[in-house]
């Protein structure tokens, strides 16, 4: 087992709600292998979660700020690289909500509005911490930033909604300043395409544990949880991956490479019942 992966790194973790949260597992994994960290949320999401057991079990810094606000982002990392007495190394991007979504708005009557808070909070806010990152330059060289994504950026599911445009945007931006960040500074910017996983957000979606069963019976090696997950984030924070930038690495167990497998085939095959074309 590798040990000391990311001794003397120091690092922001956008997103922990609770131990439910990609970014917990992430947050405890990164202090295991000797990174010192900076947990942030927006000010309602650490007053509703649980991130102060996760800081105090991490030996970590809380520093609440909203991801759609250039100050509280400003306020973020100057605070961050005053704690640290230094520059950050790496930075998770585990961010997405939408309004849409949690009103059950069918996507064919969505409400823009909405749908405008749905990018601002699940993408944007990946520019706008990339974009304070690098006006600071507060990231070292050989930095690191990674944003979790979901498949539904490249296929369509039903249910989730305005949320798949968030994705498709969010991947775009990691590509379009992966490109300005690296050769400017060699800041690698990456994203994860994780399997269906059942955090706070996700369970909101609609049907989504039989989205959860579909997509284990189509992966040949079974879903990825948030524990494996957090590992390849970890990786990706690493010197071991010192030239992989702009990429969108699929931690889903195979799925996204799969039409029909032969456990989907038999659990189809069990029930011919006639279902609305929908």
């Amino acid at each position: 087992m590798i040990t000391n992966l990311l001794e003397g790194k120091r690092g922001i973790i956008f997103g922990a709600l609770n131990d439910k949260s990609i970014a917990w597992h992430v947050a405890e994994k990164a202090h295991a292998q000797g990174a010192r960290l900076v947990l942030t949320n927006a000010p309602v999401a650490i007053r509703m979660g649980t991130i102060g057991e996760l800081a105090e079990k991490t030996g970590s810094e809380v520093i609440s700020a909203d991801a759609t606000s250039m100050k509280d982002l400003n306020e973020l990392f100057g605070r961050s690289m005053e704690y640290f007495g230094g520059k950050i190394d790496f930075v998770l991007h585990s961010i997405g909500m939408s309004p849409n979504v949690r009103k059950g708005i069918p996507y064919a009557e969505i409400n823009y509005e909405n749908m405008l808070k749905t990018l601002d909070i699940s993408a944007l806010s990946f520019h706008r911490i990339l974009q304070t990152a690098y006006r600071l330059d507060a990231i070292s060289e050989w930095g690191s930033v990674v944003a979790l994504t979901y498949v539904a950026a490249q296929r369509t599911l039903a249910g989730y909604n305005d949320m798949g445009d968030a994705k498709a945007l969010l991947e775009s931006i990691a590509r379009s300043f992966g490109y300005i960040y690296g050769k400017e500074k060699h800041v690698r910017v990456n994203t994860i395409s994780q399997s269906p996983t059942a955090t706070t957000a996700g369970a909101g979606i609609s049907g989504f544990d039989s989205l959860v069963d579909f997509s284990e019976r189509m992966s040949p090696l079974g879903n990825a949880d948030a524990s494996d997950c957090a590992d390849v984030c970890l990786t990706l924070f690493s010197d071991l991956t010192r030239k992989i930038t702009m990429q969108n690495i699929f931690n889903d167990g195979g799925f996204s490479s799969m039409g029909m497998s032969q456990r989907a085939i038999e659990q189809y095959r069990k029930s011919f019942e006639e279902c609305p074309d929908k």
